[in-house]
């Protein structure tokens, strides 16, 4: 029995295995200098030009680094990933180029996208372009700033706890983590498969939508994400600012807990889409206050069971495994597991003592009780349209120095995630969308839909944003 085992294992060896499509050629590009990098916004630039038509003619688009694209080096914010360069096109790479847009390069991400802020990065911290002693958020950081800067048009972030959203409500851009399951994820690399999102930023809602129509759909089989009933309908031609007879309820909990002046700001802007007919009023779930706390024990255990254990890819589902990622991380893992960051080494011996005492029974655990969390805005959003709070408590904070404390450090990044965090876990839509500014730094709002009616949060969005250009044309 031993003998077949081992001839098995030397056939799947030796067999040649599918891959993902690279359709469009391309130069390596090159590693900016500081004085072309604003705010460190950038691991990579390179220039791949996409098909001669389609709806991105004409568009600059930003891929987050942790995003495969063949031939351009990857490194994830991580030095266990430096010299790096994929064999493959992500899925959303593909059909981003398929609809005629132009990539220019990596955006700057944290280490292995494992923190909420902007620090963690090992070429350095990614800087917030309104005060450059403050976090720009994370991990999708580059790509924010990047789209703020005017750099590109739009970009790509990924989302496991917040990390489009935290980016763009301290950026002042527009961010948006579609339902689960609705971008193919083939190609990006994940941190925990239940949690993991990938989404479109940019500067108006128009541009995010835009951008989701052309990354949104199914993936043939590639990702278990993924139903092939997915339909996409063309986002950008719902948004005409109209919001009547809709019904909004502004989450009491959502709330708690943040700033004053982010609470006044987030609910005066709330108000301005009663002004394109909505009808507002508060309303309460009281699990979103455990929601922090479910995301973190499902990211903590099945982060360390998928990122380090199962290398980057995880186990146990159907659909494409970057081999080569896999190939490149496990050899990180074994050779430089000193260079992981603060945050990555805690959650490898967090992940490994709850594995080596306790199993999966935790995990189990925070899944059940997701169930039970995503009930609750299913019924919230029965009774609504959407549902507002804050996407952050508080305004971007100063990035920590040598002399910071673990602990500070700590609560830097996971302070953050209160309001965004339990949407990973449930999957449902949200978006954040600048709601104004306090001492010059942006506060965002957060709305969020049912589940795959990511249409409706960007046409809530689209008409907050067009009160705001009367309001300033006027």
């Amino acid at each position: 029995m031993s003998a077949i085992i081992e001839s098995s294992y030397q056939i799947v060896n030796d067999l040649v295995t599918p891959t993902l499509p690279v359709k469009y050629p391309r130069t390596t590009g090159y590693r900016p200098e500081p004085e072309d990098n604003k705010c460190n916004a950038w691991y990579w630039k390179c220039d791949i030009v996409g098909a001669s038509d389609g709806i991105l003619m004409g568009k600059s688009v930003g891929i987050k680094d942790n995003v495969c694209i063949a031939g351009i080096p990857m490194m994830n914010g991580s030095k266990i990933m430096e010299g790096f360069v994929p064999d493959i096109d992500a899925t959303v790479v593909t059909r981003i180029l398929d609809a005629g847009g132009r990539i220019v390069g990596k955006t700057n991400c944290e280490h292995l996208c494992f923190n909420a802020s902007s620090w963690t990065n090992d070429t350095g911290p990614t800087l917030n372009p309104h005060d450059k002693s403050r976090s720009a958020g994370g991990s999708s950081s580059g790509s924010a700033v990047a789209v703020w800067n005017g750099d590109v048009d739009m970009a790509i972030g990924g989302d496991q706890g917040g990390s489009i959203r935290i980016p763009a409500s301290w950026c002042g851009i527009v961010g948006l983590k579609p339902t689960w399951g609705l971008v193919p994820y083939t190609g990006v690399v994940p941190i925990e498969i239940t949690c993991d999102h990938v989404g479109p930023m940019a500067r108006n809602v128009h541009d995010c939508a835009l951008l989701l129509e052309v990354i949104a759909g199914f993936d043939d089989g590639r990702d278990m994400r993924q139903s092939k009933c997915l339909k996409v309908p063309k986002y950008s031609q719902f948004l005409d600012g109209k919001l009547e007879g809709w019904k909004i309820g502004l989450v009491t909990e959502g709330f708690i807990g943040c700033d004053s002046d982010v609470e006044s700001i987030v609910r005066e802007a709330a108000k301005q889409l009663g002004k394109a007919g909505a009808e507002m009023e508060e309303v309460s779930v009281p699990m979103h206050t455990h929601g922090l706390a479910i995301l973190l024990s499902i990211c903590t255990d099945g982060g360390y069971q998928c990122m380090v254990r199962g290398t980057g890819a995880g186990y146990h589902y159907k659909g494409y495994y970057a081999e080569s990622v896999m190939k490149h991380l496990f050899s990180g893992y074994k050779k430089e597991a000193k260079q992981l960051s603060e945050n990555m080494k805690y959650a490898c011996l967090c992940g490994k003592y709850i594995d080596k005492n306790y199993g999966n029974r935790f995990y189990g655990r925070a899944q059940n009780l997701n169930m039970q969390l995503t009930k609750a805005y299913d019924e919230a959003l029965a009774n609504y349209d959407v549902i507002i709070m804050p996407t952050l408590p508080y305004k971007a904070p100063h990035l920590p120095t040598k002399y910071s404390s673990y602990q500070e450090r700590f609560l830097n990044d996971h302070g953050t995630s209160k309001n965004t965090a339990p949407f990973d876990c449930t999957g449902h839509p949200a978006i954040s969308i600048n709601a104004g500014k306090s001492q010059g730094l942006p506060i965002g709002m957060m709305i969020v839909g049912k589940q795959f009616e990511d249409t409706k949060v960007l046409q809530a969005a689209f008409a907050f944003e067009q009160l705001q250009e009367k309001l300033f044309l006027y």
